[in-house]
């Protein structure tokens, strides 16, 4: 399917506008659309907050009568079901919209074609696939979640240059610099949920807040703790948002503590190492989380890296050297050869302060 130059810079619009909505459409996905008539932008809109219209409804707003004959270009699919908001692709029929390009089909089973066959139904020229890729590197973990079940997990980490994180009496404020720390602040402010570990609570009593200017909505806060050892007077326990204990401990007067204190407490299923995993991702989907950032120690992350549930490494690395008794990135028992390696794809690497930041994925591949 061909797409023009115009296409693409249109679509390219859209989704600089869906990126607007980065930190507040939660749990919905960020979209952004464009209305394009004769060679002119007529109309253009994003989704701003869940509850809200969709960025559909802003752009045909936004073009009022000028939206008859013209072109939509939508990141996503038009909804085709009622929500907390009527359906995008009636209003676009409603609206005289002659074609509508999208960037890619909605994962939603509700959605899932059913809102690009209405608009072919009702005589709309549709196209789909138009710079797809980016399009869904804006969703990752509401295309995971309908996709399969379990959100986004990208885990934030800081490092040395000799791959240490913490010295060996779990020290680790700070080791990157106040430009890292603050880039951690926009990790924060996308994701659904932070999760940590009860080890890092004990050794570093983190608040596990965001800390920008104009973020409104903090993330869920949540930690595994298969022993209900968090402490009462944690920091992450005083933040008026909720916070999530998620165990697998029957212990009844230590889990009415934790609730008197302000949390909400989980028992899970239990396997050999502790809490299920899995099991806590799959909580934080029944909750609508998208993105999860993993922000814990070495326990943790690694025993999520080997069990597979981290889709992402954001690593700081800073310009220091911590020697050799110092903790490493990862608890990883059982490598043993080099065909054991775990593989990463560098997605994007870049300087951040004095400090370096390394976007990767996980290769699933085994190459």
């Amino acid at each position: 399917m061909a797409f023009s130059a115009d296409d693409h810079r249109y679509m390219a619009l859209a989704l600089q506008l869906a990126e607007r909505g980065l930190y507040t459409t939660a749990p919905n996905p960020r979209v952004g659309c464009v209305l394009v008539r004769d060679g002119r932008l007529v109309g253009q809109g994003w989704h701003q907050r869940a509850g809200e219209p969709h960025a559909e409804v802003h752009a045909l707003r936004d073009a009022g009568e000028r939206a008859r004959g013209a072109t939509a270009y939508v990141t996503l699919e038009p909804c085709c079901h009622h929500g907390r908001t009527p359906p995008c692709s009636q209003a676009l029929i409603e609206a005289g919209v002659a074609k509508v390009i999208a960037a890619m089909p909605d994962p939603h089973s509700r959605v899932a074609g059913k809102g690009l066959a209405r608009l072919r139904e009702a005589g709309i020229e549709v196209q789909v696939g138009l710079l797809e890729s980016q399009a869904r590197a804006l969703n990752p973990g509401f295309i995971k979640r309908m996709e399969t079940g379990l959100p986004w997990v990208r885990n934030k980490l800081a490092m040395s240059v000799d791959g240490r994180t913490a010295m060996a009496s779990g020290e680790s404020q700070w080791i990157t610099g106040p430009a890292a720390r603050q880039d951690v602040q926009g990790l924060r402010a996308r994701s659904s949920a932070i999760l940590t570990g009860v080890g890092t609570v004990l050794a570093d009593d983190p608040a596990m807040t965001v800390r920008l200017e104009g973020i409104e909505r903090q993330p869920l806060r949540v930690i595994v703790d298969s022993h209900l050892r968090t402490p009462l007077t944690a920091k992450i326990l005083q933040q008026p948002d909720e916070t999530l204990i998620m165990t697998g401990s029957d212990d009844d007067e230590a889990r009415q503590k934790l609730q008197q204190a302000g949390a909400t407490v989980v028992k899970l299923a239990r396997d050999e190492q502790g809490v299920d995993l899995e099991a806590v991702l799959r909580e934080l989907a029944d909750r609508e989380v998208n993105e999860v950032l993993l922000e814990s120690g070495a326990v943790l992350s690694g025993s999520m890296l080997q069990a597979g549930l981290i889709d992402a490494l954001v690593i700081y690395m800073a310009p220091v050297l911590m020697g050799d008794s110092a903790r490493g990135l990862f608890h990883l028992p059982g490598l043993q050869h080099m065909k054991d390696k775990l593989t990463l794809h560098i997605d994007d690497m870049r300087a951040v302060g004095n400090d370096w930041r390394i976007s990767a994925t996980i290769d699933r591949t085994g190459q």
